[in-house]
């Protein structure tokens, strides 16, 4: 029995998200669907996480087992002759058995794109968060700082989750900006829910001007979610990697 690692690119516009749901068609059912009309068996994929809907992805894992004997630089070529074309699989590598796309992760790292313009480019529609007043990149640099390291981010979990610890650690966040494009990555050991989309939402409102940058160590210390202000949009957010 083999063990395949597939990396796995994806505009998330047309589904519910990864994860298999009864309200509409995912990422994970797209990708069982075509490995098994390769290798003829029913597989199950262990995805590294969830993404929710409208959510990307630049590099999404998932492992497999198979008896096929399909080689392996075969495995990418063969999966996408069954696959739409806003999902692709770019890579696949063989793991030891106990391998597990999810459980044997130490970090991911996630991107946000903003449209910073007060006309929307229709090429980013779907693909970029559009924010038509001038954001101070400077003032939301700073505020991210406070983020690096380890903490408490119940602050910055949506509502309906329930896990057994709210601290994570962010190890570093970026925001650059080209042309009219800012780009945020954030880097860490693993996220809560919405919890970049809502640390975007934070940074937003600091650049526009609505709070200062000690905001930030508000939302921190109160660890309530109603500090900070409404999640960013799915669209904007890409699972940029996915570290082992």
């Amino acid at each position: 029995m083999r063990n395949i690692l597939l990396t796995i690119q994806y505009d998330g516009k047309n589904y519910v998200g990864w994860q298999m749901q009864n309200n509409g068609i995912s990422v994970e059912e797209k990708i069982k669907t075509a490995v098994e009309s390769l290798v003829k068996e029913e597989i199950k994929l262990y995805g590294s996480g969830r993404t929710d809907s409208g959510v990307h992805a630049l590099g999404q894992r998932a492992n497999f087992y198979t008896n096929s004997n399909i080689s392996i630089e075969k495995f990418p070529y063969g999966i996408n002759a069954f696959l739409p074309k806003d999902i692709r699989v770019i890579e696949a590598e063989e793991k030891d058995e106990n391998f597990h796309a999810r459980y044997d992760t130490t970090g991911k790292e996630y991107m946000y794109l903003i449209y910073n313009n007060s006309i929307m480019n229709p090429l980013f529609i779907g693909r970029a968060t559009h924010v038509f007043y001038k954001l101070d990149l400077d003032k939301m640099t700073r505020a991210s700082k406070k983020l690096i390291g380890e903490h408490d981010f119940a602050g910055f979990m949506g509502s309906g989750s329930n896990v057994k610890s709210t601290i994570r650690e962010i190890y570093d966040i970026k925001i650059t900006k080209k042309d009219d494009l800012i780009i945020f990555k954030i880097k860490g050991n693993g996220f809560l829910y919405n919890m970049v989309r809502i640390i975007v939402a934070s940074l937003i409102d600091i650049g526009r001007g609505r709070f200062d940058e000690n905001r930030i160590d508000e939302i921190l210390e109160s660890k309530n979610r109603s500090m900070a202000n409404v999640t960013a949009p799915a669209e904007g957010l890409y699972l940029k990697e996915v570290f082992y």
